[in-house]
């Protein structure tokens, strides 16, 4: 499960009454394993090469019952290590981070190889 970060709960208000905040759509890969926590605003290691580099996502959508669900997909052009992945509101590395994941294993790529990701986030009541 993904940690709603404290930056994204904040930009999520800002994108409800429309100040100043720009969509959550990009997401991004990273080699950092350290535990996911409510305060982290960036990825621990944000993978900029071999393919890996942030993305906007291929899909975009409303999927149903409260879920909006991005999909996107790398094919990579060298050896990476991925153990996180995260929504930030802008292509360039920085901006805001809505969520991030550390995943339970590595996820190993190398060149030729094709990752899929699919990225739900569900409203709920509290």
């Amino acid at each position: 499960m993904a940690t709603l970060v404290n930056d994204g709960l904040e930009y999520k208000a800002k994108i409800l009454i429309g100040e100043d905040a720009a969509e959550f759509k990009w997401i991004a890969l990273g080699t950092g394993d350290t535990a996911e926590a409510n305060d982290q605003s960036a990825l621990v290691a944000e993978t900029t090469t071999n393919g890996g580099s942030r993305m906007l996502a291929d899909t975009i959508e409303y999927e149903a019952d409260y879920k909006a669900k991005l999909i996107a997909t790398w094919t990579f052009s060298g050896t990476l290590a991925l153990f996180e992945c995260g929504v930030f509101d802008q292509l360039a590395v920085g901006g805001h981070m809505l969520m991030r994941h550390k995943f339970a294993l590595v996820k190993n790529v190398e060149n030729g190889d094709t990752l899929q990701l699919t990225i739900k986030e569900t409203e709920s009541r509290a």
